[in-house]
């Protein structure tokens, strides 16, 4: 018997979503909830959803049946919107960030514990190429120990107006939300890989002069004067992270990617569409590089490489879409290998099986809760200690999953 999800927000990305939740074999029924009636309107001859209600007080409200959520609303309500999920009993599956606030992140980790219901974040970047390829490589042992990482989501705000529409004429009040509170694409690729977390950071922020009244005190709910932030990360294991959050930047895509994994016995370095693991000449090894982009750029890219002029073709923008060579993609349902595009570098399918495995075994899956606040609480510090001039913060540790709570293992679900 499969499940009944909730889906709220009715914007771009839950739209990206929304062929996924339905199509996937273990998904009985998908409703949904949003507060435009224009994008209710849309969605429903879009999608043909059967249910769609105003608010999402509504529809928890009228569906007693519900086993699940999705919330794709403005990042700054996701915590407490998570927090009513898993006081009524439902499993979460949530854009990200977890919360904007450390208190609240705690709080949600502690209703997990007590309620064992899933919470996942759709963390995009967990199943980037480049992350994926580097996260398997370092379980090899091949990197050694980590060193040094970089890692970054650039991402002018211009672009991105358009997912501020539900705060109506008071939009600029959520767009001018600290860069370093959305850094989960950035520190996701990087942390989840090598599997360590930060314990301290020291943070620089670009004072944004533009005049558009999106940045500055009084302009946005935060007093957010940043509209770059830089941190430099101390690590569990004694290397360091810098991780770049920039919202007024002059870049073209990839706009979310690892530069570099510095490792004790080798290296993953990333220039554009470029990459290399280069095997140093230590510790007795044979030096070499291996030119792997290949294996990380998409489909799209490596098919069509040699016919474009990407200085101009538009097709460049579309370099980044769908599936690359290290997506496994025989672990998902057959009914997902043809929808288009697969979303954000063909992470979506990937996410939303998780998601709903994990539901139907009762496992943890990737982006679980602890996963989702090592990759958000030390943003929400980093801004602390921009605000302060760069002072040196404390990261405080989420913990770790309980130890008999199983994760979800790919083999005991064979799709037909």
């Amino acid at each position: 018997m499969g499940i009944r999800i909730g889906i709220v927000g009715f914007g771009e990305f839950s739209g990206s979503f929304m062929d996924h939740f339905q199509t996937h074999p273990d998904v009985d029924e998908v409703v949904g909830a949003e507060v435009l009636p224009e994008r209710r309107e849309e969605f429903r001859r879009k999608y043909g959803l059967e249910k769609i209600y105003d608010s999402y007080e509504q529809m928890l409200e009228c569906e007693d049946k519900l086993d699940a959520v999705g919330i794709f609303t403005q990042r700054h309500q996701h915590g407490p919107m998570v927090i009513t999920a898993l006081k009524r009993g439902l499993h979460v599956f949530s854009a990200v960030p977890l919360s904007c606030e450390v208190d609240e992140a705690f709080k949600i980790i502690e209703l997990v514990k007590k309620t064992r219901k899933i919470y996942m974040a759709g963390e995009t970047c967990y199943y980037f190429p480049c992350a994926i390829w580097c996260r398997e490589k370092y379980k090899t042992g091949a990197f050694g120990k980590f060193v040094y990482g970089e890692s970054q989501y650039y991402h002018d705000i211009t672009e991105m107006f358009g997912s501020f529409a539900s705060g109506g004429s008071e939009w600029k009040k959520v767009a001018g939300i600290p860069p370093m509170y959305y850094s989960t694409h950035s520190m996701s690729m990087l942390f989840l890989s090598i599997g360590e977390y930060p314990v301290e950071v020291t943070c620089m922020g670009f004072e944004d002069d533009i005049g558009d009244g999106i940045y500055g005190k009084g302009n946005n709910l935060w007093d957010n004067p940043f509209s770059n932030e830089t941190a430099i990360f101390k690590m569990s294991g004694g290397g360091v992270a810098r991780i770049n959050e920039f919202r007024r930047c002059g870049t073209n895509k990839p706009s979310s990617y690892i530069t570099s994994l510095i490792g004790t016995h080798a290296s993953y370095m990333c220039n554009g569409m470029h990459h290399t693991f280069t095997v140093g000449n230590v510790f007795g090894q044979k030096p070499r590089v291996e030119y792997i982009s290949n294996e990380i750029n998409s489909h799209i890219y490596t098919e069509n490489k040699d016919k474009l002029d990407l200085n101009v073709d538009p097709i460049m923008y579309k370099c980044h879409r769908g599936f690359s060579k290290v997506h496994d993609i025989s672990r998902l349902p057959v009914s997902f290998r043809d929808i288009p595009d697969g979303g954000h570098n063909g992470s979506h399918p990937f996410l939303v099986d998780d998601f709903v495995r994990a539901c139907v075994t009762g496992k943890l899956p990737p982006n679980n809760v602890w996963d989702a606040a090592t990759c958000m609480i030390p943003g929400v510090i980093a801004h602390d200690s921009a605000m302060q001039g760069g002072k040196t913060l404390p990261v405080p540790f989420v913990g770790k999953a309980p130890a008999d709570w199983d994760r979800i293992d790919y083999s005991d679900r064979i799709y037909e």
